[in-house]
């Protein structure tokens, strides 16, 4: 059998550095040149999965196929891998301290006291060898990150398991990478060593010793710092690598590819590999740096000051609009504030080709979105919403083409009249809110003469959910004699997963109840992004 080799890679000074797009660049590159590889996160929060978390404290909550809510990494993993991950790829503090608790429970210790080493660490390193064992000694690389920095007390668990498992398997089968900060100091205009220095002291401390120091800054490296670097941090001049900032994060790993990082990966690890393929990768990229145009799309949403909550959405339209030949510049709409004052509502969508309204939970800020939604329906502004998007969209009609006057869904309002959304009827008695909502993939039935098909060019789809509420099934006939086409069904008819207006009435109006953003990917952008972002370089031309 096949020895799996490990990479752990670390992050040190600050957080977000980047340890997730490095880990997806590295593993990019080794898959270019031929290798199995997947990538698994390990989180230090106590939380059981960030499900729970306000994407204003933690960014988005990425779901996979298997339904589980993961951290936003495993989507960067996804994206430059153009592979699925699954709930074996993300573990966190809150996994493993329940793990452990039950099995003590279970008095699966025989009466042992239970501590960190060895229950807790002995679990974590089960954790780092499941994805191997699960999939048959399929990979010939594990790429491991270690979330949050050295130092933090909440990682030393992890960090401790790493030591072990690496003592465990050898120095020939797994490596450590260091991602850390070389700051500059525009008073002094220099670059700063001493940070990187004392996060590798504080590794050392805890007998780790890094293989490779990745370091992360906004100016060159000369080879005077790699050199000096190397020497107090003990390791090879060849192993300090510079991880520049990047217009693109797609740019990441061909940047990374120059630097030979690859290659030193494959030599510690005594791999040989074939040369990377790289080229379509390449094209792409130069597409996302030099596009023909620029078209301007509205995102209306309530946690906009944090980017990260809407990570996958803003990635689609960077693959959409390479495959359009166009820069999609976002608008930001605060649907908050939009919701206080839409007196300027003229002047907010005057440049604006197209308008994406947001997922999300709660009642803030949803007048605003229905309030956007309305303008950009009786102004034939190309509009895309995705799951409270839907719900809004569905709202929006009932209220203005339907006279269905205060419809409303019961997430938002108890008692209401016109409920065109509600709860899930399985849903309704379900009291822990954690990981219990419908997640993950599932089938969808096309209509074939419709948008979505135009988008697809498929009847049968499977697409990632999130949400508890749906289309009230009672509301079907008054929407569709008004007009919306529910042209994406469940396979048995139940749920409506998709709705649109006829391309007579509007030239691009679809919404969905999954969470398409998921799997678009830099080399296949999702079909309705792609579209999406075509309709509005069709509609600006118009503009023009």
């Amino acid at each position: 059998m096949k020895q799996t080799k490990y990479i752990f890679l670390t992050g040190g000074v600050v957080s977000s550095l980047g340890k997730g797009i490095a880990s997806a660049s590295l593993g990019l590159l080794l898959k270019s040149r031929g290798l199995k590889v997947t990538i698994q996160k390990f989180d230090p929060y106590i939380n059981v999965d960030p499900g729970t978390m306000s994407p204003l404290q933690h960014g988005e909550v990425f779901v996979t196929d298997d339904g589980y809510e993961a951290d936003l990494d495993l989507g960067h993993y996804e994206r430059f891998l153009d592979e699925n991950m699954s709930k074996d790829n993300n573990t966190t503090s809150g996994q493993v301290y329940f793990e452990v608790i039950q099995k003590e429970r279970k008095g699966n210790y025989l009466g042992a006291t239970v501590q960190v080493i060895p229950h807790i660490t002995d679990e974590i390193k089960r954790r780092i060898r499941q994805i191997d064992e699960k999939s048959k000694n399929k990979y010939d690389v594990i790429i491991t990150e270690i979330g949050g920095t050295v130092g933090d007390i909440e990682s030393l668990p992890f960090l401790e398991a790493m030591r072990q498992f690496m003592l465990e398997v050898g120095k020939s089968n797994s490596i450590c990478i260091h991602l850390t900060l070389v700051p500059y100091i525009s008073a002094a205009g220099e670059l700063k060593t001493k940070p990187t220095q004392h996060s590798v002291k504080t590794l050392l401390e805890i007998g780790i010793q890094p293989d490779i120091l990745l370091c992360r800054s906004e100016k060159i490296l000369t080879n005077e710092l790699r050199k000096k670097i190397a020497l107090f941090c003990n390791v090879e001049a060849e192993a300090v690598m510079q991880s520049i900032d990047a217009k693109s994060i797609y740019e990441v790993p061909l940047n990374l590819h120059k630097e030979k990082f690859d290659n030193v990966v494959l030599k510690k690890l005594n791999l040989s590999a074939g040369n990377p393929q790289l080229n379509k990768w390449n094209r792409i990229v130069n597409k996302i740096k030099s596009p023909r145009k620029e078209i301007n799309i509205a995102i209306c949403g309530k946690y906009n000051v944090v980017p990260d909550a809407y990570k996958s959405i803003t990635e689609s339209f960077v693959h959409a609009g390479a495959y359009n030949n166009v820069s999609v510049k976002l608008n930001w709409i605060d649907s908050e504030l939009l919701e206080k004052n839409s007196t300027n509502i003229d002047d907010i969508f005057s440049e604006i080709s197209g308008l994406l309204v947001c997922p999300g939970f709660g009642d803030r800020g949803i007048e605003g979105k229905i309030t956007a939604i309305k303008y950009a329906r009786e102004n034939k502004i190309p509009f895309f919403g995705i799951c409270l998007g839907l719900q809004c969209a569905v709202i929006e009609f009932a209220r203005n083409v339907c006279g269905l006057k205060n419809a409303n869904s019961k997430e938002f309002k108890d008692n209401v009249r016109f409920n065109v959304i509600d709860l899930m009827e399985y849903q309704k008695s379900i009291k822990v809110k954690g990981g219990s909502m419908r997640l993950g993939s599932y089938p969808c039935i096309i209509l074939k003469k419709s948008l979505a098909y135009k988008c697809y060019k498929k009847e049968f789809i499977n697409e990632r959910h999130r949400h508890r509420y749906e289309v009230n099934n009672n509301y079907r006939k008054i929407l569709s004699d008004n007009g919306m086409i529910f042209s994406g069904l469940s396979p048995d008819g139940s749920l409506i997963e998709m709705i649109e207006l006829p391309e007579d009435i509007h030239p691009f109006f679809i919404a969905t109840q999954f969470h398409p953003e998921f799997k678009s990917r830099l080399i296949k952008p999702h079909p309705i992004f792609r579209e999406f972002v075509k309709s509005a370089v069709e509609h600006s031309n118009k503009k023009c």
